[in-house]
């Protein structure tokens, strides 16, 4: 177990570079068991996600050679396909093997996946999915065992949650085969469209990326490619929010970002202030203001993933604001460590947040419960007066490469100690 130490306080300034995206890294590393030829994937983050990933690969037959931010990956001697359990069960994201290894190998085992306890975690849009494919799986005690069926003629398929790792999974397994696939009701982040061209890139048939329906021709076979991993939204929505906290001003580089119109929308709404520049975007904050409403959703919507941070913004900014998570009903459930360090927060129901700002936050000894949530609590931290200890930092590394060392290059004060 590691632990977080911030001293907060102090104004950030500074110039960052952000990470390749999380969300996206984890589906390309699972398509690259649809080709023997080698993958080569550049702007990886070095996050403790991809490492289990990356393990998950090397036991099934994998070969992988790491340089920095670069993997290559090489699968042609892949012939297991029961997924590691102990792997398994520390990731969720493991479950988008199961479609590839289905694709190429015609079976897959594997248990429950673990990862955040954020809500109900269903794994029901990705089975559902797959039996529409042709898929057949016998489960018994949480345990799946899934193999190739019928599946000789067109498939079309309505999502009926519009997920992403579930829209994810579907393309993943359709891409090999004679038939033509349809998808309806697919989830549009950036990192599926970056995942459709990438197979592209590998020599799928996809058409429609980049919408809610995809229609994918499907291939004898794929070669190898290389492609570069987009910088992380997330990451970049998180730092906007550090500097507001922190009354600082810091500098993004905006080299290959993708639409973040999605996420500044709302942030500009609460007095976060967005300078496009040659090479960077500036981020600075005067006056923060509450937000009378805001939900997350589905892309183009905010995206959950940052809703954690915009909790912690609410409770500098004047006013009241009614945040809301409809997707994960746990997303809120961090908050009683915020009102520990002062924050004035009602929880309405499991989805929602009532934030009255601003209010005067004290340092105080912690627990990270998951990645973003975790996250939130660095921020808070930042932000507050006094020192902070975070423990279960490990957990926040997860999805954030080099934190402490951004943040300390910025001018924060934060250690880690293992």
């Amino acid at each position: 177990m590691s632990k977080y130490i911030i001293e907060g306080g102090r104004k950030l300034s500074g110039r960052i570079k952000l990470s390749g995206n999380k969300n996206e890294i984890l589906p390309a590393l699972a398509a690259c068991i649809l080709t023997s030829d080698e993958v080569t994937l550049k702007n990886v983050p070095q996050i403790s996600d991809v490492d289990v990933l990356a393990e998950i690969l090397q036991r099934l037959g994998a070969y992988i050679k790491r340089d920095g931010a670069i993997l290559k990956i090489k699968c042609e001697k892949i012939t297991k396909t029961d997924l590691p359990n102990d792997l398994v069960k520390k990731l969720r994201a493991s479950i988008l093997f199961v479609g590839p290894l289905l694709a190429r190998l015609g079976k897959a085992s594997f248990v429950f996946p673990g990862g955040d306890i954020i809500g109900r975690r269903s794994i029901d849009p990705h089975l559902e999915g797959l039996k529409k494919l042709g898929f057949v799986f016998q489960i018994r005690d949480l345990e799946y065992k899934g193999k190739r069926g019928t599946n000789g003629h067109d498939r079309e398929i309505f999502m009926s949650e519009c997920s992403v790792t579930g829209t994810e999974s579907m393309i993943l397994a359709s891409v090999l085969g004679n038939i033509k696939v349809t998808i309806k009701n697919c989830a549009s982040e950036p990192h599926i469209s970056d995942l459709c061209q990438m197979l592209c890139q590998m020599g799928a048939k996809i058409s429609g990326i980049g919408t809610q329906i995809i229609e994918i021709r499907g291939v004898e076979k794929l070669h190898g490619t290389t492609f570069s991993i987009c910088p992380d939204h997330i990451e970049f929505g998180t730092y906007a929010i550090a500097a507001a906290l922190t009354g600082g001003a810091i500098e993004i580089e905006k080299k290959d970002l993708p639409d973040l119109a999605p996420v500044t929308c709302h942030l500009k709404k609460m007095g976060i202030n967005f300078k496009d520049k040659e090479d960077v975007i500036a981020i600075s904050a005067k006056n923060l203001t509450a937000i009378p409403r805001l939900h997350t959703n589905i892309w183009p919507g905010f995206p959950t993933d940052l809703m954690s941070a915009v909790i912690v913004l609410a409770t500098r900014a004047r006013g009241m604001s009614l945040l809301h998570d409809w997707m994960y009903e746990t997303r809120m459930f961090f908050v009683d460590k915020l009102i520990s360090m002062g924050a004035h927060i009602i929880i309405a129901d499991p989805h929602r947040v009532l934030v009255y700002g601003p209010t005067k936050l004290t340092g105080r000894h912690m627990e990270s419960p998951d990645i973003r949530a975790g996250m939130a609590l660095v921020l808070a931290a930042l932000a507050a007066s006094g020192t902070s200890v975070i423990d279960e930092a490990q957990l926040i590394e997860r999805g954030y490469e080099d934190m402490v060392g951004k943040l300390s290059s910025l001018g924060a004060s934060i250690k880690k100690e293992d």
